[in-house]
């Protein structure tokens, strides 16, 4: 076999170039977490950072790990090859983490049960990981914040709630507090704690507030969040309660609010929607922002901006959100509970910008928002934040922003949960890569697959059957950057309904204005393994459009079907993902089917040896006098090897007939996808999955989302170049 090498200058960034650089957050590092566990420990073990902060030097990140009931400790003195420092083994579930100067002041929860909940405020020295104070707290601390001078912490002693009694419907005692300790030299001045009783505040439930987050302002003013009160609390730096306010509801329209359907359909509402904040941020003294992610009875899907008199100065409403559905990252299986569930809410200034970062943890995203007027916030960037992002913490002095990402997929065999590090930067954004913005209509998209160009620019792609009851075929601009959904074409039956029992992975042009899709088939869910042809409008008139495999193939068929088609003249070739049952090992069909003759054939591809788990095909693309494919693995992150598109030469393809002996091509390297998916400082994708070619040569590569579930919602859309300049 001959390799050759695509050598291009133009990588990932040429397809996010805009046109004027300016100030932007761009992804630089992820860090895996299990990379702080010490040499010879169980690494399957779940290890997830939730509630993250930095040292005053701003060169140590420190997280809890609530999983190893550990403090952990990642060195940024180079903030794009972070580094461990380890664990701190605390005897206990940690919950909140606060630093001063590099003393780590952790909440600890030691609770026996729901009603005898327990817990201590623990001071840890960072630099030898030694435990130089603790207070008991009375009660299960959730949130902790430092005053801005370092003088005290406040933490919210939460006691939280049973779910499973009485539907987790409060009160349900004991009742949660506020607890304020003053500091010491690195220590902490037990005695000096103060006990804020919150009972008798809030209209819902007042018996049993439930604290569940504090932020402390320039005056020592500490708010506190009582999600499940749907209340907020403002207490003096001497323990006085200042204010309080219901934290209100909001009408939303234009949601999707109805779970596992398989479709994006934006047209249902929620009147009077309890914000039901989490997170809480002050912008200035006098106003704070919230994460509403709400709890049973609310989450409005957004975030505020309140007056600590109460006055609701700036409410987002469903906008968020909408653009998240814009960028390809909304959580369809999460549509009838809280959407993209704004969970953490930070503030920093940033070269004299002052900025609000709300996370929403089920979409995976950061939006970036300048609040240099709070009462109209300017949403300037959506960064993929990592898979689950629980924390975040600025670090201005070193223009950085860091995400910790909580979940860990380690049973799905999934990535790994990591800490991301962003940094501020005189560049172009990198992120989003595509999106729908600028259609007359919100248009949700994800898991896209199979690509293919046409004559004039465009790529048409389309989605898998995450989207089961929505398959589409959406027209996308790639010489917009980021590049744009332009249309979007249902697939659907002469009865107007959408067309089930689809996987499309692959979609080619018919030269006639319509295209043939190829559908991955898995029969142990009804799903036939089949090429369907449809209209420009999407339409498949009859059965006659729908091709079926042939008895001999179906013989030896496994779930692992079509992963791409591509036609050349009257002949349309599609690859199959992975080994069938006649397959020699580490070989696929690429399949061939004659449209006049009706004469099904084949030839074999030889693929890699998986390092771990599997080798297969995603897709197949004929251009000029080559078929290129996509050939990968299914790891991610630091455990992916194969990421690659090869050439096979056309006059190798001349299929055999079926049920015998098949000629094995031979293939060519013309990229290796490893470095492109490393280069914007992110774990590497596992699901390389569209391939396009433009008349000219340039090709452009996407990645699969997986719908957001269990997966950050990152889709990669990039060009490589044009493969016409590979060389030796």
């Amino acid at each position: 076999m001959s390799v050759r090498l695509l050598c291009l200058t133009s990588a990932l960034a040429l397809s996010a170039v805009q046109a004027s650089a300016e100030m932007n957050f761009n992804r630089i590092a992820s860090f895996p977490v299990i990379k702080n566990m010490a040499a010879g420990e169980d690494t399957k073990r779940e290890s997830s950072p939730e509630i993250i902060d930095v040292t005053a030097d701003g060169m140590t990140l420190v997280y809890t790990d609530s999983p190893l009931g550990a403090l952990g400790m990642i060195d940024i003195t180079d903030p794009k090859n972070p580094a461990p420092k380890g664990n701190i083994d605390l005897g206990g579930e940690p919950t909140s983490v606060a630093i001063v100067g590099t003393t780590a002041y952790v909440g600890v929860n030691t609770s026996e049960s729901y009603t005898q909940p327990s817990g201590f405020l623990k001071a840890i020295d960072t630099k030898t990981g030694a435990e130089v104070a603790a207070c008991n707290l009375g009660g299960q601390p959730d949130s902790v914040a430092k005053a801005k001078d370092g003088s005290f912490i406040s933490v919210a002693i939460e006691n939280e709630r049973d779910e499973d009694l009485n539907d987790g419907v409060i009160p349900q005692l004991p009742a949660g507090n506020l607890v304020m300790i003053n500091t010491t030299e690195g220590g902490l001045d037990c005695a000096s704690m103060k006990m804020v009783d919150l009972t008798g505040l809030a209209e819902v439930a007042g018996s049993d507030p439930e604290p569940e987050y504090v932020s402390i302002n320039a005056l020592g003013e500490t708010v506190i969040t009582l999600q499940e009160n749907n209340h907020m609390i403002v207490v003096s730096k001497d323990g006085e309660v200042l204010n309080h306010f219901s934290a209100g509801s909001v009408d939303l329209k234009n949601i999707d609010a109805t779970d596992e359907r398989g479709a994006l359909l934006f047209t249902e509402s929620q009147d009077g929607r309890l914000r039901e904040p989490d997170a809480v941020t002050w912008i200035d003294d006098n106003h704070f922002a919230t994460a509403n992610e709400g709890d049973y009875n609310g989450g409005s899907r957004g975030w505020t901006i309140f007056h600590k008199d109460g006055t609701v100065v700036y409410e987002s409403g469903t906008d968020f959100e909408h653009a998240i559905v814009q960028i390809g990252h909304y959580p369809d299986k999460r549509s009838d509970s809280k959407g993209v569930e704004p969970e953490s809410v930070t503030f920093g200034e940033f070269g004299g910008t002052p900025y609000v970062f709300v996370g929403a943890e089920r979409a995976s995203v950061v939006g970036v928002y300048d609040v240099t007027n709070p009462a109209a916030p300017v949403l300037k960037q959506l960064l993929s934040s990592g898979v689950g992002p629980e924390g975040y913490v600025t670090i201005p002095s070193r223009n950085l922003l860091v995400s910790a990402n909580e979940k860990d997929l380690i049973e799905d065999k999934g990535a790994r949960a990591h800490v991301m590090l962003f940094e501020y930067q005189d560049a172009p954004a990198q992120y989003p890569h595509l999106t729908s913005e600028g259609m007359d209509e919100l248009v949700g998209w994800g898991a896209i697959s199979g690509m293919v160009a046409d004559n004039d620019g465009m790529i048409y792609a389309v989605n898998d059957s995450f989207y089961s009851f929505q398959p589409s075929i959406f027209k996308i601009d790639p010489s917009q950057t980021p590049a744009r959904i332009v249309d979007v074409i249902r697939v659907h039956r002469a009865n107007g309904q959408p067309a089930q029992k689809l996987d499309l992975e692959g979609i080619t042009l018919d030269g006639k204005g319509g295209f043939y899709l190829a559908s991955e088939g898995r029969t142990d869910r009804a799903i036939p393994h089949a090429i369907y042809h449809v209209n420009g409008e999407g339409l498949i008139k009859s059965h006659k459009q729908e091709y079926g495999l042939p008895a001999e193939l179906m013989a030896v068929e496994k779930r692992f079907g079509f992963e791409g088609i591509t036609k050349v003249g009257d002949t349309l070739w599609m690859a199959v993902q992975r080994e069938w049952k006649d397959d020699p090992k580490n070989h696929v069909k690429l399949v061939a089917y004659n449209l006049k003759t009706k004469e099904w054939g084949a030839v074999h591809y030889p693929k890699a040896e998986p390092a771990k788990g599997w080798v297969g095909l995603s897709e197949i693309v004929a251009h000029g006098d080559y078929f290129y494919v996509i050939e990968r693995d299914n790891q991610h992150d630091d455990r992916a090897v194969t990421k690659k598109v090869y050439r096979i030469p056309a006059a190798d393809m001349v299929p055999a007939k079926l049920g015998g002996a098949l000629p094995v091509v031979s293939k060519e390297l013309v990229r290796d996808l490893l470095p492109d998916l490393k280069s914007t400082g992110g774990y590497v994708l596992d699901k390389v999955e569209g391939l396009a070619i433009l008349k000219d040569g340039t090709a452009f590569v996407s990645t699969d989302n997986d719908g957001v579930d269990d997966s950050s919602g990152e889709t990669m859309f990039w060009s490589i170049g044009s493969v016409n300049k590979a060389t030796n």
